[in-house]
C-alpha cells in the first residue's frame, strides 16, 4: 500500500522519459511552480480535451511562473504522436509502469459494467519551487478545470 500523498509532502522522487525534455526528472522541478496533470490515456476525448486546454492556456501560466507537465501511462510513442497532433507546449512524461502515478496515489481500482480493474484516476497536482505538494484535485472534471489550476497557483503566490 502506497502511502496518500497529501499536502505538504515532497514531490516523490523520479526520472522518467518525456516528450520535448528526452528525460524528466524531479529535479528538474526545482526553483519553478509546476503543475503536473494526470490523465488517462492519450486520444481519448476527456484526456484530448483537457490536454487542450491546458496547451491552450500555456502562454499564460509561463507569464505567470508556472510549468505544465502532463503525465500518463501511455508509451513515448504514443506520446509523442499525441503531442505532435495537438502541437503541445509543454511536456508529457511517460509512466508505463505507473511507478510516479502509483507514488502519487492516482492508481486506483476502477469499475466498467461491472468489472473491476486498476486504472489512472484523473488528478492534478500544484508544486511549488521546493518540490512541496500545496494542492491537490482528484477525480477531476475537466469542465473548467484549468481555471481552477490557474486560479488556486494565482491565491497560492498572492499568500506569499
Amino acid at each position: 500500500m502506497v502511502k496518500e500523498i497529501s499536502l505538504n509532502d515532497k514531490l516523490p522522487s523520479f526520472s522518467l522519459e518525456a516528450t520535448r525534455v528526452r528525460t524528466c526528472k524531479d529535479s528538474d522541478l526545482l526553483g519553478q511552480w509546476a503543475v503536473i496533470f494526470i490523465y488517462p490515456k492519450d486520444n481519448t476525448s476527456g484526456c484530448t480535451r483537457e490536454v487542450r486546454e491546458f496547451n491552450e492556456r500555456y502562454s499564460e501560466f509561463e507569464s505567470a511562473g508556472l510549468t505544465i507537465f502532463g503525465l500518463s501511462k501511455d508509451t513515448m510513442a504514443s506520446h509523442t504522436s499525441f503531442s505532435t497532433k495537438l502541437d503541445l507546449q509543454f511536456p508529457l512524461i511517460s509512466d508505463p509502469q505507473t511507478l510516479l502515478i502509483q507514488s502519487l496515489n492516482a492508481w486506483k481500482e476502477k469499475s466498467m459494467y461491472g468489472k473491476k480493474y486498476m486504472g489512472t484516476e484523473r488528478s492534478t497536482f500544484l508544486i511549488n519551487k521546493d518540490l512541496t505538494v500545496k494542492y491537490i484535485w482528484r477525480k477531476v472534471k475537466v469542465a473548467g478545470h484549468v481555471d481552477e489550476v490557474f486560479d488556486k497557483y494565482q491565491e497560492l503566490i498572492g499568500d506569499l
